[in-house]
């Protein structure tokens, strides 16, 4: 093979391996339709039970692709919303999405393995959806969220419980049992970061039992 046409073939082979990496990180129009439907149902309730009321600064741990993000930011525009992440494809979905939403009280944040990232009591109230499992230095970021977050404020964590047989995601904990965790765990640590508990719910939204979720509500 001449060197000139290696020299073409690499650049194009790369090429074609990035798009196929933007591809699977990119979610489909069906996936997205079905986080924002998921959140415009949910979300309402998850401000009352956070109590949040206008004016109030909120912060989304772990947004994702931005759907609870971006409907929170337009229930309570006169507030502030935070929405963190520490993947930067994540991070990169979450301004694109905030922006087409035409939403200017929505602020990006890059968080850490080990830290929100966020200004200290900044947060009138805060929650995490399907994220706290995957959390490796819980101790340090469990008090992450504690500086975070307002004295009297509110968070919630809405997570699932450990599948049966399922594998443990990359440097969790193995108290979690395999993918997911027990409400119990999650109150046992967080109550060593210094929240107190208030209520689980052992569905959410309540009242689904066939909703894979459960809420667990703390306090500052």
């Amino acid at each position: 093979m001449s060197m000139r046409r290696l020299t073409l073939i690499v650049p194009i082979a790369f090429l074609a391996a990035v798009v196929s990496l933007n591809a699977q990180q990119q979610p489909s129009a069906a996936q997205i339709k079905q986080e924002r439907d998921t959140a415009e149902k949910d979300a309402p309730q998850l401000a009352e039970l956070l109590q949040i009321k206008p004016g109030m600064t909120i912060a989304d741990i772990g947004a994702g692709g931005g759907a609870f993000t971006v409907v929170l930011g337009r229930l309570f525009n006169t507030g502030k919303v935070y929405a963190t992440d520490i993947g930067q494809a994540q991070l990169e979905q979450i301004a694109a999405y905030v922006k087409k939403e035409g939403l200017t009280n929505v602020t990006v944040v890059e968080g850490a393995p080990s830290a929100t990232n966020l200004p200290a009591a900044c947060c009138d109230a805060m929650f995490m959806r399907d994220v706290y499992h995957h959390i490796t230095d819980v101790a340090a970021f469990d008090q992450s969220l504690f500086a975070s977050l307002k004295p009297g404020g509110r968070i919630a964590i809405l997570d699932f419980r450990p599948r049966p047989n399922s594998k443990l995601p990359d440097g969790v904990n193995p108290n979690r049992g395999g993918h997911g965790i027990a409400p119990s765990t999650i109150e046992e640590e967080m109550k060593a970061a210094g929240f107190t508990p208030v209520k689980t719910f052992e569905s959410w939204p309540p009242g689904e039992n066939k909703q894979a979720l459960f809420l667990v509500l703390f306090t500052k």
